[in-house]
């Protein structure tokens, strides 16, 4: 397992990280979540992402048991706070109340002492932007966080938060995107300025939310406990991805990563560390042998000729627009 720096910081983060989202508290049990998180710690991954809403907090919960044991000092712990918790009215948000009670609940529930980064999930509208880093700021003088990060912020967002943060002396190291061969909005401005300004990217969704296994057909039946397979066996329809052809253009990059040596999934991941702006690729699992099979992306060097074989093959169906990442502020 290679490791990378987390922005310009001094933290090093394995290039691969496991993610809990989808799974933990939710698809598998408590036995299948620590298993598998026994098998990423064996395949040498050391970075683990959750965030309190995951599962309505029992993901953190889940998290925190199956690393049980595990020398806390060789792992990197990362969760994140926005989404809400609770049904109050300040379950939720990146206000200071907020921030600090979410807190100090994911440590308690993650079973440690502090966190080797803190996210906001997204930004806050309804937040002073100086409360929000403020807040952030102590948790780190508390102990609790090494480091703060942001995710699916704006350019003009991370550049204020960035500021702030500097101000006050803390740092604030790191983005988290959706980034894919199919999901490219953050190229052309974010990873820009996050290069000026020292943030690396911690990205999440590398497979498309499954796209880029290729194991949904044009035409075909979703497999069975698939993500997005219907309740009469069909392929749901209700997904940026899952257009037919965006289906058949996927297929058409499996000859591509045969020539590697990859799965699909690996070779998707491969993708993603390709851009040097990345930190890490999270990557999720209910099964460990998935866990087995997506680490095999970990130092791989894809040839320039390669990666153009698949723009000319995904093309005309990649999202490049800047507007669209995934801030509120964006959505209709």
């Amino acid at each position: 397992m290679e490791h990378r720096k987390l922005g310009s910081s001094g933290l090093y983060i394995s290039e691969i990280a496991y993610g809990n989202w989808f799974t933990h508290g939710e698809q598998i049990d408590q036995a299948a979540a620590t298993q598998c998180v026994k098998q990423a710690l064996d395949l040498g991954i050391t970075t683990f992402d959750t965030a309190d809403a995951y599962a309505g907090t029992r993901a953190e919960e889940a998290l925190g048991e199956a690393l049980k044991g595990t020398r806390r000092e060789s792992v990197e712990i990362f969760t994140k706070a926005y989404f809400p918790t609770g049904d109050g009215w300040n379950d939720r948000g990146l206000s200071r109340k907020h921030v600090m009670e979410s807190i100090n609940s994911s440590l308690r529930r993650l079973q440690t002492d502090y966190v080797d980064l803190y996210q906001a999930h997204r930004y806050d509208y309804e937040t002073p932007l100086e409360e929000t880093v403020q807040a952030f700021a102590d948790v780190v003088r508390a102990g609790k966080a090494h480091y703060i990060g942001v995710s699916e912020w704006t350019t003009d967002e991370i550049r204020s938060g960035v500021a702030l943060a500097k101000e006050l002396g803390v740092q604030l190291i790191s983005n988290q995107p959706q980034y894919s061969m199919l999901w490219r909005v953050i190229e052309q401005e974010i990873v820009p300025l996050s290069e000026e300004l020292g943030l690396g990217q911690i990205c999440w969704s590398p497979l498309a939310q499954g796209v880029l296994t290729g194991k949904y057909t044009p035409g075909a039946a979703a497999p069975q406990g698939s993500r997005f397979r219907a309740g009469d066996g069909g392929l749901k329809n209700d997904h940026r991805f899952l257009n037919q052809d965006i289906l058949t253009r996927v297929q058409q990059l499996k000859p591509l990563a045969e020539e590697t040596g990859l799965s699909m999934a690996a070779f998707a991941v491969a993708w993603v560390l390709q851009n040097p702006n990345v930190s890490a690729a999270i990557v999720g699992a209910s099964r460990p042998e998935q866990l087995v099979d997506n680490v095999q992306a970990s130092g791989v060097k894809l040839d320039p000729e390669l990666l153009l074989r698949i723009d000319d093959i995904l093309g005309p169906v990649v999202e490049r627009d800047p507007g669209k990442v995934e801030s509120f502020k964006n959505r209709p």
